[in-house]
Parts: C-alpha cells; sequence; structure tokens
C-alpha cells in the first residue's frame, strides 16, 4: 500500500467517529514495514481521546516497530490538549519515537487559536508529508463544524 491509500483507510476510520459540536472526526492508522500495526479514532474508547492516541494506546510507547512506523492521520496531530493529563498527540508521537507522520490537512483554528504540531515534529526531526489531494475527503464528516 502507498500513502494515499493508507490515508484513506484512515479517513474511513474518521467516518466511524461519533459525533460531536466541540471536537473534530478523526481516524490514524500506525504502519509498520508495509503492514497496518493499529488503528485509532476519535472519540473510539472514550469522550476526549483522540485518533492518534487511541492508536498508540493500543501498541504502547515502547513497540519496537515504532521506530521505523508511520503514523498517518486525517488531521494534523495536536500540540495542546484541552482535557487535563493528556498529552498532546505530537508528544505522544515524538516519545514513541516514530519517524514519519503523514496528514490531509493542518488544524483549522476552530477549536486551537495556533496548532503547531506539525512544526513541532519537524523541529524534532520527523518527516511530516501532507496529502492536500485527500484534504477534502478527510473534512467530509467535519463539514457541520466551522472550519476557518
Amino acid at each position: 500500500m502507498h500513502d494515499d491509500q493508507f490515508m484513506l483507510r484512515a479517513i474511513e476510520l474518521a467516518r466511524q467517529c461519533p459525533p460531536s459540536a466541540t471536537a473534530f472526526s478523526v481516524g490514524a492508522v500506525i504502519v509498520a514495514d508495509g503492514a497496518e500495526i493499529a488503528t485509532g479514532y476519535s472519540r473510539e474508547t472514550d469522550d476526549k481521546v483522540h485518533a492518534e492516541e487511541s492508536a498508540l494506546n493500543k501498541l504502547g510507547d515502547d513497540d519496537p516497530r515504532l521506530a521505523r512506523a508511520t503514523i498517518y492521520s486525517t488531521l494534523e496531530p495536536c500540540s495542546q490538549r484541552a482535557s487535563a493529563g493528556r498529552a498532546p498527540c505530537t508528544e505522544r508521537i515524538l516519545r514513541a519515537g516514530i519517524p514519519r507522520v503523514v496528514i490531509a490537512w493542518r488544524e483549522p483554528t476552530t477549536f486551537v487559536t495556533n496548532c503547531v504540531g506539525v512544526e513541532r515534529l519537524r523541529q524534532a526531526g520527523v518527516e511530516v508529508l501532507e496529502l492536500a489531494e485527500l484534504a477534502d475527503a478527510a473534512m467530509a464528516m467535519n463539514r457541520h463544524l466551522d472550519l476557518s
């Protein structure tokens, strides 16, 4: 599979999210050695869980495959959290040692005025690829929100 195919899988997962007026529907897929090793989506296990967090929770930060993995997320990983006690997804990705992140669209200012997830990841040496051609598909399940 290629980047587009794994992102389409993440978009499928985002469609499974329980709708919310206060959070985006996001899907995430973690791939190592060409195979899907974990998936997650927003609100999969509780009202506050993010897609990347849900996928990472299924593996644990010490899984050796993470050092050669790519995480596909339909939305830029968060750089701050409103939920007390939960690490931002960018910090979880960095702590797990994932070297490559692929996203479909950047976080708009709907809930966070200045998301710097991509910038933080790149500063730490993580390769970040944006698949802008899939942004519309990744945003589709979030059209009820202000996406400005």
